[in-house]
């Protein structure tokens, strides 16, 4: 039988329980980003990475608002949470090479929300032939590369220019024969 060694999950497996409290709220108020591998901040929201992936470079976008549901926030907030999502996704494609990704909110505990109480989206980049027999035999998951490196790769990548949005497919409209 052949072993895989992955000693970096021992700081998961033998963590202490969470402490009361918000952890989208306390790190949204520390100046610690890299310890808290928070990416990017907005005026209403914040990009940091998941310590608990279901996939290299997962990450999460909170609200800087302590909300349960999406129903709770504002329609600024919510449009910033996606030009983050936007921002992310974009970054993940330059630095991981990611071909796609699963952007999504649980929201409440019903709907698998670790934390329910505080509304949050995640960004999973995707890989053709990510999936492997680890999660199917073994209910395990392998990742590919610690996640300071990998927050590393994210944080230098939202920092350059962003390119300017494709507008290939905005249509032009025809000329009516009045125009012409």
């Amino acid at each position: 039988m052949r072993q895989l060694w992955a000693p970096w999950r021992m700081t998961y497996i033998g963590a202490e329980p969470a402490t009361p409290g918000c952890i989208f709220c306390e790190k949204a108020v520390s100046t610690a980003d890299e310890t808290n591998f928070i990416l990017i901040r907005g005026e209403r929201c914040f990009a940091l990475m998941n310590i608990f992936p279901y996939n290299n470079g997962h990450l999460m976008i909170a609200p800087y608002a302590h909300q349960p549901t999406i129903l709770e926030l504002d329609a600024t907030t919510l449009t910033e949470m996606m030009a983050v999502a936007q921002q992310c996704v974009r970054a993940g494609q330059q630095a991981l090479g990611a071909q796609g990704f699963n952007i999504g909110i649980n929201q409440g505990g019903v709907a698998g929300a670790g934390i329910a109480d505080h509304v949050h989206m995640h960004v999973v980049p995707r890989w053709g032939g990510d999936t492997n027999f680890m999660p199917v035999l073994a209910d395990v998951k392998v990742m590919p590369d610690f996640i300071e490196n990998t927050y590393r790769q994210l944080r230098a990548a939202l920092a350059a220019p962003a390119p300017a949005p494709d507008q290939s497919f905005v249509e032009t409209p025809a000329e009516t024969p009045e125009q012409s």
